[in-house]
């Protein structure tokens, strides 16, 4: 490689960094398609589409109180880095029990957007491209909720689990709609996020090569260089002191980089959902706070 070619990879790789997160277009069509509505035993379930980035539908799932017609308070769900939307029904009856709409759509790479047929170089500009498009996907899923008149968009409120938190931190700083943010089990600072056992036990002799090579693709989406335009709405920050996969240093950046006002709970535990017994104290604790700060 020459090093005029080096220069212009290098010119190329900080322009899309500048611009990064310029997908976002609020007056975009929304093209909504509601493909399906149900009733289960505590909620009614929509499954629906809108485009994020235009021309890209988004598979969403939104579940609503039975009783009642609105508008409910919304809670948007950010799943983990390998999880989809369909995990919406494990965790949304105690929301809705509580009056409150929540809501998850599948993030690029996973449930209805996998690339995993589509070989290598997709897989990687997918992965590159990932924490921007589920940014801008919340965004513009927050516009889809001012078209509902059931979604009291006034009390919109944004619930991260672990890759859903490091990517919720930053659409929360970046949409002031957003009223309140539950960060559960993620973090930030690239390098420690990355300085992880479980991702050393996956990667083994690579690991070297792989961290530096996701803290170059990754280096706009860390969230300790946002987290702190939260401020002053609320954060809630839920975290493993023996986290195996987000290092508690991690933890402990993201929650350093946000400003008060700022709650932080500290569990005895290794990562989200290794033990179902503890997931449910989670949530409890996160639904409580949320209530709390749930000022209307």
């Amino acid at each position: 490689m020459t090093a005029a070619t080096l220069t212009v990879l290098c010119a190329l790789k900080l322009f899309s960094d500048v611009h990064y997160f310029d997908q976002y277009h609020p007056d975009a069509a929304l093209n909504a398609v509601i493909r399906s509505s149900e009733t289960r035993n505590a909620y009614r379930r929509i499954d629906l589409t809108f485009e994020g980035i235009p021309g890209e539908p988004v598979p969403t799932l939104l579940c609503l109180p039975k009783e009642g017609a609105g508008p409910f308070p919304v809670l948007i769900f950010l799943h983990g880095i390998g999880q989809e939307k369909k995990f919406l029904d494990r965790i949304a009856e105690p929301f809705v029990q509580e009056g409150y709409a929540i809501a998850s759509f599948d993030q690029l790479m996973q449930g209805e957007r996998d690339v995993s047929s589509k070989g290598y170089l997709a897989q990687a500009i997918a992965f590159r491209n990932r924490p921007a498009n589920t940014i801008i996907e919340t965004r513009r899923l927050i516009d889809y909720f001012e078209t509902r008149p059931d979604i009291d968009t006034s009390r919109v409120f944004l619930l991260g689990a672990s890759y859903g938190a490091i990517t919720g931190s930053t659409a929360a700083a970046f949409d002031t709609r957003i009223k309140g943010a539950l960060l559960c089990y993620g973090g930030g600072d690239i390098p420690k996020l990355l300085n992880s056992e479980m991702v050393a036990e996956v990667v083994g002799p690579a690991m070297p090569l792989v961290q530096n090579l996701a803290q170059w693709l990754l280096a706009p989406a860390d969230p300790v260089r946002y987290a702190y335009k939260i401020s002053p709405r609320p954060v809630l920050f839920q975290a493993g002191k023996y986290d195996r996969l987000v290092p508690a240093a991690s933890a402990q950046a993201l929650i350093s980089a946000a400003r008060q006002p700022k709650d932080v709970i500290w569990y005895e535990s290794d990562h989200i959902g290794m033990d179902e017994e503890h997931v449910v104290t989670v949530l409890s604790d996160a639904l409580a706070w949320l209530k709390a700060h749930d000022r209307n």
